[in-house]
């Protein structure tokens, strides 16, 4: 049974405005047909006993003090500016 055919991908790709010639239509209406029978395949497995799994790797948050520090001088974040007067940054004119 087929699910995509290029019409649909058409379709979907007008929607995101894109432009395919009939070649990438049929590429694609193939690739999405894979990924849905794919899908189906998934669908099959029973998974009621299985715990929902949020995410494979455990995540140590990495929390730490909110401290003021000053790290860099006036002088040091000046000199990575294209345009100072030695006080502060030269930008060009908004309006």
């Amino acid at each position: 049974m087929t699910k995509m055919d290029p019409k649909d991908v058409a379709a979907i790709a007008e929607l995101a405005r894109l432009e395919c010639d009939d070649a990438t239509l049929q590429t694609f209406a193939r690739q999405l047909e894979d990924i849905l029978t794919y899908m189906d395949t998934l669908n099959q497995l029973d998974t009621s006993e299985v715990q929902p799994l949020y995410s494979p790797v455990r995540h140590e948050t990495a929390f730490r003090g909110d401290e003021v520090r000053q790290e860099y001088s006036r002088e040091e974040l000046l000199s990575n500016a294209p345009e100072a007067d030695g006080r502060y940054f030269i930008v060009p004119k908004v309006f």
